[in-house]
């Protein structure tokens, strides 16, 4: 029997519709105002005239950013990082999740497996401890500083482990039947059939490495060695901290709104590039591996 809506269902879902699209629109200003300043001349920058729309277009920001050895190696750090942290995550977290996906005759130690991964999610360490068992291994100012500790994600382990467990147990019974492994098991049938929920997990894990600045912070020391996102944090910082600059310092400053800009923009680009690719695994992997049957 088909329903139709009545005009107040109707009312609410245009109001609701409204309401969201101005809600994206208040959070898209921020990056169209940093993409006009990266597209405007440093005049029109400097005299607060660009609001929305580039004022005096020019790519000069674009050109001499070519040129600054500083991002781009920053960028470079930044590429390497999420190549080896999103590989290592993926690799944990699958070599992970599945165990645990496992009944308790398969995996007896399960429950106390499973606790132990809640209670390190629930309960992590502090900065000062994690950072001096970063120091004491060795890790300090390297890529592996940045990737290593935070090599198994848990919620991309629960999330990929009630994933496992929601897939059909026909399939499973007759590959045991068959005559398979548990190895077998995982990469020959498990993992081709989480294609949806290893996307979501990849992309986390990929934002993860690509914006997380904090890190890089307190881990690297060598202005070379920097990530892209700590090294934009620190042009944030020195921006904001004006109180004690003189009018010269400040005009120099602000001469390089333009080019600060177009350094955040480029910044934001990879994501919006790969986003798309793994957009229609990103609701299926979230939505399949939520509810137990």
């Amino acid at each position: 029997m088909i329903k139709y809506k009545t005009m107040e269902n109707r009312i609410f879902d245009f109001v609701v519709t409204v309401l969201l699209a101005l809600l994206g629109l208040f959070c898209l200003l921020p990056l169209l105002h940093v993409l006009a300043l990266s597209l405007s001349s440093k005049n029109a920058a400097v005299s607060g005239q660009v609001s929305f729309w580039p004022v005096q277009f020019t790519l000069a920001s674009y050109e001499y950013l070519l040129q600054d050895s500083r991002f781009l190696d920053a960028f470079l750090v930044s590429v390497k990082r999420v190549i080896l942290g999103g590989g290592l995550n993926l690799i944990c977290t699958v070599l992970t999740a599945y165990p645990l996906s496992l009944e308790k005759d398969e995996f007896p130690s399960r429950d106390r497996y499973m606790w132990f991964t809640i209670f390190c999610m629930l309960f992590g360490a502090s900065v000062v401890p994690w950072y001096f068992v970063i120091k004491e291994t060795g890790l300090l100012d390297s890529i592996w500083a940045l990737v290593v500790p935070s090599a198994v994600p848990v919620y991309n382990v629960i999330l990929l482990m009630n994933f496992f467990r929601n897939q059909p147990k026909a399939i499973k019974e007759s590959a045991k039947i068959d005559g398979i492994n548990q190895v077998q098991m995982m990469t020959l049938i498990c993992v081709p059939l989480a294609k949806p929920a290893i996307a979501t997990v990849t992309l986390f894990s990929i934002v993860g490495h690509w914006n997380n600045f904090f890190d890089g912070m307190l881990l690297i020391n060598t202005p070379a060695k920097v990530p892209l996102q700590t090294y934009i944090q620190s042009l944030v910082i020195n921006m904001s901290n004006t109180s004690q600059m003189s009018t010269e310092q400040m005009i120099n400053l602000m001469s390089q709104r333009t080019f600060n800009s177009s350094k955040i923009v480029v910044a934001t680009i990879p994501i919006l590039v790969i986003y798309p690719f793994m957009q229609k695994y990103f609701v299926t992997g979230i939505t399949l591996g939520s509810v137990k049957e």
